[in-house]
């Protein structure tokens, strides 16, 4: 009988220390909840234009004054992130005489832009430089990063800190990339490295319109992007709508001592109709961020959803500015002879399936359709509207240059050694998949899933594939040529 009392005793006892441990699981749940928060974007007191994340603080100013080269790299998970790096491989490899001397091609890229999967590879060549021929492909391109990214989610602390409503799924792959892939690097780094500016693009979630990860738009912000971890940038740029969440960025906007730039000024300040509508929507947008009261927080996602080239950062600058002329000038580029853009572009092949079939499609179809035929017209508008504008932009500089020869060259511009009013050159070079004659490997890389994990095998055909494809290139041929 008292046997049976203690073992009763014994169990009543167990469940209320089970109780109890329940009880504390759940009261510590609670507290790391309300403490879990993402990291704040540093505050900035003082805007300088001299100081901070911007062209030319970085390596693009030492370049050859002659030529700018421009890269854009699109998204598309591991696959656009690998045929962005069999592009920078093949550059690597090219060699060019320029300014009487001898060097790779690589060495005179200016700037990169990037969208979503095409941001890992530029922000980690904008980081390590030549090192990302070294370990990029085993810290990225062919690791496993979905399940990675999914394991993170699975100790208790992690998914304790998931259920605050202020740290999100994207703030946890941002630890994960700054721990893993960027070595807690920030885009002070990339400043300090020397290398080209990296235009990292995100989605603006309120506006639809693409943000870019700069000082200068920082400064609107009275933020300081040099002391921001490039991963958080790589991650917003990433964001995939619903898989992930945005990343959030504090608006200080008022508090330091920016004023908005004269452009900005006159536009706001004439009529919509008296200028270009594209122009006044654009001030009016940088505007918006101007008031922290309405926006005291922007919320960024994929960048692929604005602009899936990272091509607009390069077309709305000239529109900001007026006109193509002015654009170099704020530069710094006013004796450039050669403007390239290569554009990367790992868009994947249209699914045609749902057109073989009688039966109602499921919203899964719908949803998938939906979010890609926006992307792949916009990409073709984007592209049309850069060649578009080449004829254009040659007349208005060489009319410029003339206009301008006595300031920039002194009394006899000739004396200079060149043609004052020589034509600028502009070159596309378009490395995407269609450009490949193979149609079973042209089919093969298309279908290649828009994911964080690609087998060995694919990451190095699309590698192969980028390189081809750059070297084989009419217009990439053209620019050697004229190099020489």
């Amino acid at each position: 009988m008292n046997k049976k009392m203690d073992t009763q005793k014994q169990k009543k006892r167990g469940s209320v220390r089970l109780i109890c441990w329940y009880i504390g699981i759940f009261l510590a749940a609670l507290i790391a909840q309300g403490c879990a928060h993402y990291p704040a974007n540093p505050f900035l007191k003082e805007v300088s234009p001299d100081k901070g994340y911007r062209l030319k603080n970085t390596g693009a100013g030492e370049k050859s004054d002659s030529l700018l080269l421009f890269l854009s790299f699109s998204g598309g998970g591991t696959r656009a992130a690998s045929l962005a790096y069999g592009v920078l491989e093949e550059l690597a490899r090219t060699e060019i005489f320029l300014d009487g001397r001898k060097r790779f091609l690589l060495d005179e890229v200016d700037t990169i832009s990037s969208v979503s999967g095409g941001s890992f590879t530029a922000a980690y060549y904008g980081l390590f430089g030549r090192g990302i021929f070294q370990d990029f492909e085993a810290r990225f391109l062919k690791k496993n990063i979905q399940r990675e990214l999914f394991e993170e989610t699975i100790p208790l602390p992690n998914w304790v800190r998931l259920l605050s409503p202020k740290f999100g799924r994207s703030d946890l792959a941002a630890e994960y990339y700054d721990k893993n892939i960027f070595a807690g690097c920030t885009f002070g780094d990339i400043v300090a490295r020397g290398g080209p500016l990296i235009l990292i693009n995100a989605t603006d979630l309120s506006l639809g319109t693409y943000f870019t990860f700069t000082q200068e738009m920082f400064d609107i912000l009275c933020s300081d992007l040099s002391r921001v971890p490039v991963a958080r940038a790589v991650a917003a740029s990433s964001a995939v709508p619903v898989l992930l969440t945005p990343i959030t960025l504090y608006n200080y906007a008022g508090t330091c001592n920016y004023e908005a730039p004269e452009w900005m000024k006159k536009v706001l300040e004439e009529e919509e109709s008296a200028v270009s509508r594209r122009r006044f929507q654009q001030a009016a947008h940088l505007r918006s961020y101007m008031d922290a009261r309405k926006r005291p927080y922007i919320h960024l996602i994929d960048g692929g959803i604005a602009d899936n080239l990272g091509l607009r950062a390069a077309i709305d600058q000239v529109i900001m500015m007026g006109d193509i002329w002015r654009s170099l000038q704020h530069l710094g580029w006013e004796n450039t002879r050669k403007v390239v853009f290569i554009l990367v572009n790992a868009e994947k092949e249209p699914d045609a399936h749902p057109d073989q079939v009688e039966r109602t499609l499921s919203s899964g179809w719908v949803l998938k359709s939906v979010t890609n035929i926006p992307i792949v017209r916009y990409n073709f508008e984007t592209v049309e509207l850069l060649k578009g504008n080449f004829e254009q932009w040659t007349k208005e500089i060489h009319s410029q240059r003339c206009r301008n020869a006595p300031n920039l060259y002194g009394a006899n511009p000739l004396s200079s050694g060149s043609d004052p009013c020589a034509d600028i050159k502009f070159y596309l070079v378009e490395v995407d998949f269609d450009a490949l004659p193979d149609k079973s490997e042209r089919s093969y890389l298309k279908k290649l899933p828009t994911s964080f994990h690609l087998s060995p095998e694919a990451v190095a055909r699309l590698r192969t594939a980028a390189r081809r494809i750059l070297r084989e290139s009419a217009e990439f041929q053209r620019l050697l040529r004229d190099l020489k």
